[in-house]
This record gives C-alpha cells, structure tokens and sequence, in this order.
C-alpha cells in the first residue's frame, strides 16, 4: 500500500514538474489585447511554466511589457516582416517550430476572432482536438465550457497529449501587469513567409468609446430600435457613463448598426459591471453572450421579453421615453 501511495506521489510531482503552456499573445506590435492577460491567467491555474509567444513585425513593446506580467516565466519572440497582418497561414509554423523544440504540454490563445483562426489550424497539424472557448479550468486535462448557446455546462476530459485551447476571456481575471521578470528570448527562426495567403490591408472603425470587450459599462440596442437613427438615444445615454455601445443581432442583421457591436453567441461574448439592454427581448444567442454581466438592466415594454428573466433591475416601459429621461437625469 505505502508502495503505490509512494508511486502516485512520485508521479503527481513528476506530471507537475512537465506541465508547461504556450500562450499566443494578441497585440499591435505596440499593446496588448487585453485578453492576452485573461489567458495568461488560465494558464498559471493549469500550472506549470507558463511561456508567451510575441510575433508581429516591430512587437518590441509588447514583448517588454509581457516580460513584467505575473506568472510569465519566458517570452519568446518571432519579428518578421511574414507576420503583418497576424495570418494564420503565417504564425501556424511558428506555433509548430516552438512545440516541436519546448515540446509543451498545452498551447492556449483568447476565444476572440485572432485565437479562433490560429489555434483550429495548429490543432489540425498537431492532430488533436481543439477545445474551444473554455470557461474554467478542473485539472491539467479536464476543462469546462458551454455548449447549446450556454444553456448547458459541459466538463470535457481531454486524452490528446497536447492540448490546444481557446480561452473566453470573461471568465478569468486578468494577471497583474507588474511583478513579473520573464526571460525574453527569440522564438525559432525560419521562413514563415505563406504562399497561401498575403496580408494586404485592413480599415478599421476608429472611436474614442471604450472596446467592447474590456469596457466596464456597456449599452446594447436591440430590434426595439426600430432604425440605426434611433441608436442616437444609447450613444447620448453612454457618453453620460463613459460606456461602449452594442447591438443585438437582430439590429445588426437589419443593418441598424455595423456587425462589430454584435453581442452574443456568434458576436462578441462580454461581461462588464453594468449591462443595459434596451429594447432587446432576450434571445438565446444574445443572452449567451452578456448573462455573465455583474448587473443587468432591462428596458423593453413587453413585460414577457426573456431579457427579464436574467436581468436584475427591469424597467418594462417605452425605450422612446425611458432612455431620454435616464439620460437627463444623469
């Protein structure tokens, strides 16, 4: 009996020591996306020596502040001109190159629309199976995630010797940005450059509103709208707190607002302190991506609307009303 407790002991310890994680950062050679952080910090609760992968044309910021970052134990960094743009045909044999030399037991990236491109590919070459969007964290090899639009908790085992994970950024806090002293040292070298694909330029929405995805506050529209002209009243309303705005898909689809403030299932997956759906009945895929919010506030004048049913404080009253009067009141 000691005999075996002595083994599984030996053992514990011996799987303890191997464990060790690539994470993918996301960054504009400049800053980080901050869900790079949130995944640093799945990574240290998987345990091990947690090493960050930099890859990107002039990423020299994003290395040194990724060195500082709790928890990082190396930082390994690819410059060159083939990662413009952050393809996947382009960073995979990267990913490849520094499992195939650190040999890690798990490869994680943030669930957001860079993490999703990459890391199916990786998976793919790797020959295992990809464990998408997890939501915490049981063991070394057994995560949670949600599957049926969240509306079902599914704990998986994964028996693939490396595992290659997505990770929903809402769902772990982000790692101190100080306290760390991470090694930075240069990722494999070799010829990333894809005659697959070529980067060639990308236009994006500039706004002084705070992202989606990290923003404290944030004010979603819905169908109740009635027309793009109308999300006026949610803009006036989050300048008073300094909010982001978002839609539901039911607005975007009818082209009230661009796709890039979709929120939900197959938009962006959110959890701010302070969530005001306005005249958003509560569909399934919308509320699979905000009922993680600290405090939600409903406004819709159909007192049956399913956003009820999840919101803490609801308001069942004309939106047309309701949200100029909030809004003169702050």
């Amino acid at each position: 009996m000691f005999a075996s407790n002595t083994r599984n002991l030996m053992r514990s310890s011996f799987l303890q020591r191997c464990k060790s994680t690539l994470v993918l950062a996301e960054h504009n050679n400049e800053a980080l996306n901050p869900i790079t952080l949130n995944t640093i910090s799945a990574a240290k609760k998987i345990g091990g020596d947690v090493t960050v992968l930099v890859a990107g044309t002039k990423c020299g910021p994003a290395s040194e502040a990724l060195a500082k970052v709790e928890g990082v134990t190396k930082v390994l960094v690819a410059e060159n001109a083939a990662f413009k743009g952050f393809t996947a045909e382009s960073l995979t044999p990267l990913v490849l190159a520094a499992q195939s030399q650190f040999k890690f037991t798990h490869i994680l990236a943030g669930a957001s629309a860079f993490g999703k491109n990459v890391l199916p590919r990786v998976a793919a070459k790797l020959d295992v199976s990809p464990i998408s969007e997890i939501i915490d964290i049981k063991s070394e090899d057994t995560f949670v995630r949600t599957i049926y639009a969240g509306n079902a908790i599914l704990t998986l085992k994964s028996k693939d010797a490396v595992k290659v994970i997505t990770v929903r950024g809402t769902n772990f806090p982000p790692a101190a940005v100080s306290g760390g002293s991470g090694a930075v040292e240069q990722a494999p070298a070799g010829d990333y450059a894809s005659s697959l694909s070529e980067f060639v330029s990308q236009e994006l929405t500039k706004s002084d509103r705070p992202e989606l995805s990290g923003a404290k506050v944030i004010i979603s529209g819905g169908r109740g709208l009635k027309s793009g002209d109308n999300f006026k009243l949610l803009y006036d309303l989050a300048d008073k707190f300094g909010a982001a705005v978002g839609a539901s898909r039911a607005a975007v689809d009818a082209g009230f607002v661009p796709n890039d403030l979709q929120i939900g299932q197959t938009g962006k997956i959110v959890a701010p302190d302070l969530y005001i759906a306005v005249g958003i009945s509560g569909a399934i895929q919308h509320l699979a991506g905000m009922k993680d919010s600290k405090t939600i506030v409903a406004i819709n004048k159909d007192p049956e609307a399913p956003i009820f049913q999840v919101a803490d404080i609801g308001i069942v009253a004309d939106l047309f009303k309701a949200v100029p009067e909030l809004t003169g009141k702050l």
